[in-house]
């Protein structure tokens, strides 16, 4: 069994290799162990990068595609050029902590999950009291709407994913739509942190910027296009 890990990235270069090791890392100490863990291939979706982020891909010896702007366009050419069997999709900013292969391979191995997605738990790279009170909320946002954002990670069987079209080439909301299609039904949370790094938050504050999202969203609910969002949220 392979898993494919897609990884869209632009401008990424403080973050991606952290990224990419705490994938390594996790897997590795899940073959300590001895368990029965996919293969896995790492793909990252460039959208034009200016900075170094191309240049560390190539030193990881990870597997770099070039893919239109727009992280939704990244996450379809991602999963397009992969070969998995499964799709982990992770954004860059994101570290999974140890114990994600042993979640993985755990639910992966089931038979059942191949009709069924899963999302990690929210987490922040911050130690302050509003990073704390926000992971609460996200946290209910996901038991009372089933609703994981893209920064929890997304593991999907190619099978759903190409079921239900895969990610749309919408400039914001892609991970919604998906997450959506997948139904609360079909939708599992595993215990293990998706660390996130918290520097739009500390920029954008935490309290202006969930209040943006949570805008957004709403718009998004209520059926406006999502170009249209975007430039309402300068996006």
């Amino acid at each position: 069994m392979l898993l494919s890990i897609v990884i869209p990235s632009l401008d990424a270069g403080a973050h991606l290799e952290a990224c990419v090791t705490a994938l390594e890392d996790g897997r590795k100490a899940a073959l300590d162990q001895a368990m029965d863990v996919p293969d896995v291939e790492i793909v990252v979706a460039d959208g034009g990068s200016s900075d170094d982020t191309v240049s560390i891909a190539e030193r990881l010896g990870v597997r770099l595609v070039t893919a239109p702007r727009g992280r939704g366009p990244q996450l379809a050419a991602g999963a397009q050029a992969a070969g998995g069997d499964w799709f982990l999709f992770v954004h860059a900013d994101t570290r999974l902590a140890q114990g994600w292969m042993q979640a993985v391979a755990g639910f992966v191995n089931n038979p059942a999950n191949r009709t069924r997605a899963a999302a990690f738990r929210f987490a922040l790279d911050d130690q302050s009291r509003g990073a704390r009170i926000l992971e609460r909320l996200v946290a209910w946002r996901c038991r009372a709407l089933a609703l994981p954002y893209g920064d929890q990670g997304l593991l999907i069987s190619r099978g759903l994913y190409d079921a239900l079209g895969g990610y749309s080439d919408d400039p914001l909301m892609e991970d919604v739509a998906l997450v959506a299609a997948i139904g609360r039904e079909r939708l599992r949370f595993l215990d293990v942190p998706a660390v996130t790094s918290a520097a739009r938050y500390e920029k954008g504050g935490y309290v202006l910027r969930p209040l943006r999202n949570l805008s957004c969203l709403g718009l998004y609910f209520l059926g406006l296009p999502t170009p249209l969002i975007a430039r309402l949220y300068g996006r």
